[in-house]
């Protein structure tokens, strides 16, 4: 059954690329649009399953400087479904700061009702992705095992990292910006041959299509905002308070559940004996999830900690929290390395953590103040986990950052604003917030769902139909009603599942 939908989906696909030359031959390819100043060629992207049309775009590392070093942008088009596009494409922002446009690749293709009058682009940030991308020995991917069960480097790592790409001067950091990056946004668009430009935004993503809307306000028709953050947010130090409330709303749950109540009296109580347990490392021996292979590993309290934050992203793997610590708490480790690891494989694969590095500490671990961190790091679970991040960031260059980038965003575009109910990182509060100087937005919260809403149940209809009328008139009130009243997964009472 699936080779038979798969085989003519290739066919339609394959027909409608003959007659999409067709139209460009007739057409002047590009007329419409403007000029196209970009080669485009076919190509095969991780998680697309169709082919796309890929290219490069020179852009100037620092723009100051017109005789220095060029950066090839990397740019992923999907084209659109009709003979006769519309002028306006979506392109779309992925997260981080340092991720790859290949980590929402697969909602690109979920977004079939824009693609049916609409391109689709995606753009890999300067140093991330295939865009020039900053590499050094110490922060390059490592086996997301190793990498669940080692807490204790990650600011040494940075340190190496930033002393290499100094040391050997063929790169310079401070030019790895949301404002550089914006830029080549605009480049890439003007590239294209695009007049104007429907945005979406995801997590960071959120950030720099904000700051797109800020610098370049003539050029955008209308914006989709995922798990919004705001531009006066500290991203190296306010989304570890946020994580750690998202681990306590899942105790409280589990508290205010009969099954999971009788299964697991007091998680909170459960989580001090695994603390008192890990008070100085030990080791365990862990099951490789993928190979079975047993592995005699360190842990740490702040190991523990960490993989929690990853699992309260997504509501289906916070669902397994209260099973995973009581196996903990027995001395069995190996599931809740298992469930993390989920998420840390993929991380790794589109995640660039020197321009990471980049860009947060130049626009937010710099602002932090000690009174900060004072406020914040005292009540955390793993307060070790925010420092060493904020450490990570000692010998980073700073990058300049324009006067208002962390003023709030004000702007009569047409704005979609998403928030999941248990998003850990950017909670509802988030787009509250930034809803309050944008007069032409909605705000909807999808209750049930975490980070990033957009994949999700009626989602990808509903940014559809925003885009089509850049307005919120024909918005389906059933997706809507829908998103309000989502419930999360229920909690496990054991690794078979609810009972």
């Amino acid at each position: 059954m699936l080779a038979s939908h798969a085989g003519a989906a290739s066919g339609l696909f394959g027909r409608a690329k003959v007659l999409a030359v067709l139209a460009c031959l007739l057409a002047a390819c590009g007329d419409k649009h403007g000029v196209r100043r970009i080669e485009l060629a076919e190509c095969r992207v991780p998680k697309l399953v169709h082919a796309a049309q890929c290219g490069k775009v020179d852009v100037l590392e620092d723009r100051s400087k017109p005789e220095g070093r060029k950066l090839s942008i990397a740019v992923t088009l999907l084209p659109a479904n009709t003979l006769n596009p519309l002028s306006d494409p979506l392109f779309m922002l992925a997260g981080g700061p340092g991720q790859s446009s290949d980590a929402i690749a697969p909602l690109a293709e979920q977004l079939s009702g824009v693609r049916r009058s609409r391109d689709i682009v995606l753009i890999d940030p300067r140093g991330g992705g295939r865009s020039a991308p900053l590499r050094c020995a110490a922060l390059k991917p490592r086996d997301p095992f190793d990498e669940l069960l080692d807490a204790d480097t990650i600011a040494q790592a940075a340190h190496r990292c930033i002393a290499e790409l100094l040391a050997r001067g063929d790169v310079d950091v401070a030019q790895y910006s949301t404002s550089a990056y914006v830029a080549d946004i605009d480049e890439v668009r003007a590239a294209l041959g695009y007049e104007r430009v429907n945005l979406w935004g995801g997590s960071y993503g959120t950030r720099a299509a904000q700051e797109y809307v800020r610098r370049y306000p003539a050029r955008v028709r209308s914006v989709v905002l995922d798990a919004v953050a705001p531009p006066e947010l500290k991203l190296s130090l306010d989304v570890w308070a946020s994580r750690d409330a998202a681990i306590a709303r899942v105790i409280a749950d589990c508290a205010e559940d009969a099954q999971c109540r009788e299964a697991y009296p007091d998680l909170n109580a459960t989580l001090e004996r695994i603390r008192a347990r890990l008070e100085s490392p030990q080791r365990f021996a862990v099951n490789d999830p993928r190979t079975g292979t047993p592995h005699d590993v360190p842990l740490s309290f702040e190991a523990i900690v960490g993989a929690l934050h990853g699992l309260v992203y997504a509501p289906e793997l916070a669902s397994l929290i209260p099973p995973l610590l009581a196996r903990a708490e027995a001395g069995d480790f190996s599931p809740l390395a298992a469930a993390a690891m989920m998420l840390a494989a993929d991380f790794n694969r589109t995640m660039n953590l020197a321009l990471h590095y980049a860009v947060t500490c130049a626009e937010d671990a710099s602002r932090t103040a000690p009174s900060d961190v004072q406020k914040i790091i005292p009540n955390l679970r793993a307060p070790v986990l925010a420092e060493r991040n904020l450490e990570a960031c000692l010998g980073w260059p700073r990058a300049s950052v324009p006067a208002d980038f962390f003023s709030p965003l004000t702007s009569d575009k047409p704005v979609l604003i998403l928030s999941g109910g248990l998003d850990p990182v950017t909670p509802p509060a988030n787009g509250e917030k930034v809803a309050q100087t944008l007069p032409n937005s909605r705000h909807v919260v999808a209750a049930g769902y975490g980070h990033i809403v957009s994949p999700h149940a009626c989602t990808p209809r509903l940014i559809a139909k925003f885009i089509d009328e850049a307005g919120f008139a024909t918005l389906p009130q059933s997706c809507l009603d829908y998103l309000a009243t989502s419930k999360p997964p229920p909690l496990f009472a054991s690794l078979l599942g609810p009972r």
